[in-house]
């Protein structure tokens, strides 16, 4: 929790002082008062008291009274505008932390987990520091205060009080006992049902062709029966508090009036009266002192699951990214990729998933990845911007090492399309026009060159509002061939040394895939392009076609040279390509 406070600015630890000042000022007057109504209490029953003197302190009361009121609302101010600026700037420090975590890094917290620490857990702590704070100061001022305004008046009602209290500390201490622990559970079962929730929107078209919605419902109605059982017995245990705090309080009210009642009856005439005062007086402090009590155990119903969140947000916060950032902005060479080597095998993994990996790649050249599924193409280009980095070997970029590079500098030379297209809300322009690749800004006409070289045009131009179109999140308003020629037509913008294309075009068919090849070509002949593909079509043009098999490269050359002298390729391509087309080819 401590940790935590450090987002704290100057600003809000001047507001702290504000409310320890405020606070101190309010309990001051809040245990002034029973002084005045022990006076008033002495002149209504003393004979020949003059109105006036009654009166004055009524007023005193009264602006006693008011001055609390002022100061709570002042108190309340200062405490929403630091647990609020707390909040946005740890969700702030929280998102941009997770931005930067490497792949590897990301895959120790589940999405579900990671919205749940950035809304409700930041939600959990944002409350105790808006209402807790002032409870965790004004309790122990008050209690101590007004203890010792009590402790010169009666050892028989200080010790009621002190029985009190040990009473409430030991139902106080038992609850927290039990409930502490289930609130780590709590956060746990919410990031459940956010997964589950999540899960289910993001399959509505599957569980609606498979008929499965009351399979998914049944899951849902799992994680939310589990959470609420849950909070129900919690909150069950925390129901006991309220009543037990106010027997307890009532019944030291009636045993202070009966023990007062007994002293008074013992004592000379003349001492009554001032009995009777001190009873009206201690009763008032002593409710104090209970109240006060009970501020801290509503501080105790919070605490617990704060400081869980609190645990949790940290959690991220101090996890050490594996991708550190290097110092090179330029490289030695230009639009070069090369592999020295490289071996790769996920964190955890027994196996390498990339076993000694060789080969450069020159300014200007296409260059293809071919294999069968798992053979290791996707993860062998996400070595290049670095999403993951080599087991062993080394990757260069421009002739540098891509770990020397600051990662701006290296992701501003590379135009990735990744294999599953990613669009974000917006228009069309700003998804082209996405991100900042250290150029000038794009043009209208730099955004329709890109889309014309992506083949997008004719969808686009249709569209209502053309390139200021709406594009829903995830591009879930247009299909699948399109999103990845708007993801291509994203590349292509940034005009970058080195273009990465990650099974690209396998939502495009043959016509529209041959089409845009042409025009890429046309289009980025003094860049580099790498190409993830599944398809024989898309690679038969590359300069080089690299075969990768379990891991492993087992060919390396034009579309002819593999066709004549590696078996993999050979079964790849006659797979797809009858002979006759695979030599007119």
């Amino acid at each position: 929790m401590f940790k935590l406070l450090k987002n704290l600015g100057k600003r809000e630890w001047i507001y702290f002082l504000f409310i320890f000042l405020f606070i101190v000022g309010q309990v001051w007057l809040e245990l002034k008062m029973p002084d005045y109504m022990s006076q008033i209490t002495i002149l209504v029953q003393s004979e020949g008291s003059n109105m006036k003197d009654i009166l004055l302190n009524g007023g005193y009361m009264l602006l006693c009274a008011l001055g609390s009121l002022i100061a709570s609302i002042c108190v309340g101010y200062c405490a929403a505008n630091v647990a609020a600026t707390f909040s946005k700037k740890t969700r702030k420090k929280l998102f941009t932390k997770v931005e930067s975590l490497a792949m590897e890094d990301l895959k120790k917290f589940q999405t579900s987990s990671l919205i749940t620490r950035t809304t409700n857990d930041i939600t959990q702590v944002e409350m105790l520091l808006g209402m807790g704070t002032q409870l965790l100061i004004r309790a122990p001022i008050t209690a101590v205060w007004a203890i010792t305004k009590i402790l010169n008046k009666s050892w028989e009602w200080s010790a009621l009080t002190a029985v009190a209290v040990v009473i409430l500390l030991s139902m106080v201490g038992t609850l927290m006992v039990i409930v502490i622990p289930r609130f780590k559970r709590v956060q746990k079962l919410i990031d459940r049902l956010n997964g589950v929730t999540r899960e289910n929107l993001q399959g509505i078209r599957v569980i609606r062709a498979f008929n499965a919605e009351g399979y998914q419902e049944k899951k849902f109605e799992k994680a939310n029966n589990d959470l609420t059982n849950l909070q129900l017995f919690n909150q069950k245990l925390f129901a006991m508090m309220s009543p037990v705090m106010y027997l307890v309080m009532n019944g030291l009210a009636l045993a202070i009036y009966l023990v007062g009642a007994y002293l008074i009856k013992g004592a000379m005439l003349t001492d009554k009266l001032t009995l009777f005062g001190d009873m009206i007086v201690f009763s008032s402090y002593s409710m104090q002192v209970i109240m006060s009590f009970l501020m801290l155990a509503m501080i105790f119903m919070i605490l617990p699951r704060a400081q869980v969140s609190a645990n949790r947000i940290n959690e991220v916060l101090e996890t050490k990214n594996k991708i550190s950032d290097g110092t090179e902005v330029e490289g030695k060479e230009v639009g070069t990729v090369e592999f020295k080597e490289v071996s790769f095998k996920y964190p955890d993994a027994e196996e390498y998933l990339l076993k000694n990996i060789s080969f450069k790649v020159k300014k200007g050249e296409t260059v293809a990845f071919l294999g069968s599924t798992g053979s290791g193409k996707s993860t062998l280009i996400q070595l290049i911007p670095r999403f993951y980095d080599a087991t062993d070997g080394e990757v260069l970029v421009d002739g540098v090492n891509v770990k020397d590079y600051q990662l701006k500098a290296l992701h501003n030379k590379i135009g990735y399309v990744p294999q599953k297209a990613v669009l974000f809300h917006g228009t069309v322009t700003s998804n082209v026009d996405y991100g900042e690749n250290g150029k000038k800004k794009m043009t209208k006409n730099d955004i329709k060159e890109a889309v014309r070289v992506a083949q997008a045009t004719e969808f686009v131009e249709k569209m209502d509002g053309e390139y200021d179109a709406h594009i829903a999140q995830g591009g879930s308003n247009i299909s699948g061939g399109q999103k990845q020629r708007l993801a291509i037509a994203r590349a292509i913008a940034r005009d970058p040394e080195i273009y990465i294309f990650d099974d690209s075009f396998s939502a495009l068919d043959y016509k529209t895939d041959s089409t845009l090849r042409k025009e890429l070509k046309k289009y980025t002949k003094d860049a580099t392009s790498l190409i993830v593909a599944q398809r024989i079509g898309t690679v038969l043009n590359a300069d080089k076609i690299i075969v990768l098999e379990h891991g492993e490269c087992v060919g390396i050359g034009t579309h002819k040279e593999l066709l004549k002298n590696c078996q993999v390729y050979q079964e790849i391509a006659y797979s797809q390509l009858t002979k006759e087309e695979l030599e007119h080819e």
